[in-house]
């Protein structure tokens, strides 16, 4: 079950005790608002939209700061791009407002942009160059891989801590290991566990752009690296093994086989004859088609990134806010968030575009419900629809749901 996932931390724990030594208490740890400001100082970008197109501009020059190869940076330790940020929402009610939900816990869209936020800081930190006030580097978030949680509930009254380091690197990409506790009677206890993969890109995020090097010095370290390079091959498989490019396994084709067979109505009154197109629903059960949810959302400039395009960490929050109520829709009892998994970016969203998302339940056993969120942008100018990102976020609910059905091969 996922709420065993959190014995599962040994190691990335370990590691945050060696990089902790030293560090001092939550008085003086950075807080979310300090996140934002610090990316916006590293990019050199405008708070002002009327200011963001010079902005850009001024971008331009710092390629002659781009290296040419990987070589030519000084390689990096975990611990140097290990960062501590707190979310004082105990010791600060005034900042609680936006975190809480009706339930009176913390809403979970909240913590996807503050960790999207976090989790390109890290990675700023670690390709940072002592003598350049301003990077050459866009970073962006490629991939959500994992989140796991082991907490039901997110206290809205208590203070988080939020701890990250980049824990692999490619030559042009870096896997981010985040974690989140809350303060309780006097200690933080594991709340979450992210992985996130960035990629680095020149100043005007056109072409990959090389990073520093990472060393690990420790075998934890070592073992962590060795983590982020068999992640890396998973995801690789993973792509080549689409249904849109590769047929079904024989496992596979049989699952499908068994579930097309179980909804044939044998019934049929006249010849007795078996129709593919005669259908029945089985007990307990709904079409996949009949548990769907839509939304639009207009793309305003309030929410955009450094880049002046969409934020991420929005993106996330609305479709996994359309992801929860579909999941409540259906199972019609509360469902908390367990896993987030494979949220892919596929390309950036441009500010003023119309961003539709799909919500669809696509699996259920016992308590637990899959949903699969598809968001894509339409252009108005063109009308053309393009796939920006697809998320899969893993609830449980209260009680037993109906199980899901599909209808049709797709």
């Amino acid at each position: 079950s996922a709420y065993r996932l959190c014995t599962m931390r040994k190691l990335p724990s370990l590691l945050a005790r060696t990089l902790t030594s030293g560090t001092s208490g939550s008085s003086v740890l950075p807080d979310m608002s300090e996140v934002r400001s610090r990316l916006r100082d590293i990019v050199g970008a405008s708070t002002n939209w009327r200011d963001h197109v010079q902005a850009m501009q001024e971008r331009k020059a710092l390629h002659t700061l781009l290296a040419k190869r990987q070589e030519d940076l000084p390689p990096r330790r975990m611990k140097d791009s290990y960062l501590e940020v707190i979310l004082p929402l105990g010791s600060q009610p005034e900042i609680r407002e936006k975190y809480l939900n009706v339930h009176n816990s913390v809403r979970f869209g909240r913590i996807l942009e503050d960790l999207d936020s976090l989790g390109v800081l890290i990675c700023y930190t670690h390709a940072k160059q002592e003598m350049q006030p301003r990077s050459p580097l866009s970073i962006v978030t490629a991939l959500v891989d994992k989140i796991n949680l082991c907490k039901k509930i997110i206290h809205p009254d208590c203070d988080i801590k939020f701890t990250g380091n980049v824990s692999w690197v490619g030559r042009t990409s870096m896997e981010v290991k985040m974690h989140m506790l809350q303060l309780h009677d006097g200690d933080y206890s594991p709340v979450l566990d992210a992985t996130f993969v960035m990629v680095a890109r020149d100043p005007e995020n056109k072409r990959p752009a090389f990073v520093n090097a990472l060393v690990p010095e420790t075998p934890e370290e070592e073992e962590i690296f060795k983590q982020g390079e068999l992640n890396k091959l998973k995801r690789i498989d993973f792509s080549t093994a689409s249904l849109l490019k590769m047929a079904p396994t024989a496992e596979e084709r049989n699952i499908v086989h068994d579930i097309f067979l179980n909804t044939l109505d044998t019934r049929q009154e006249g010849e007795g004859t078996v129709s593919f197109r005669s259908r029945k629903l089985p007990p307990n059960s709904v079409w996949m088609e009949d548990a769907k949810l839509k939304g639009l959302q207009i793309c305003h400039p309030q929410e955009r990134n450094i880049f002046n395009r969409i934020f991420g960490g929005f993106l996330m929050r609305k479709a996994f806010e359309l992801g929860w109520a579909t999941a409540c829709s259906y199972g019609g009892s509360r469902p908390f968030i367990v896993s987030v998994d494979d949220i892919m970016f596929q390309r950036p969203v441009e500010v003023g575009s119309l961003l539709q998302l799909s919500a669809q339940v696509c699996y259920t056993e016992k308590n637990y419900i899959q949903v699969r969120v598809h968001s894509e942008v339409y252009d108005a100018d063109t009308r053309e629809h393009h796939t920006t990102n697809i998320f899969h976020f893993t609830f449980v609910s209260e009680n037993d749901v109906p199980q899901v059905v599909p209808k049709t091969y797709g």
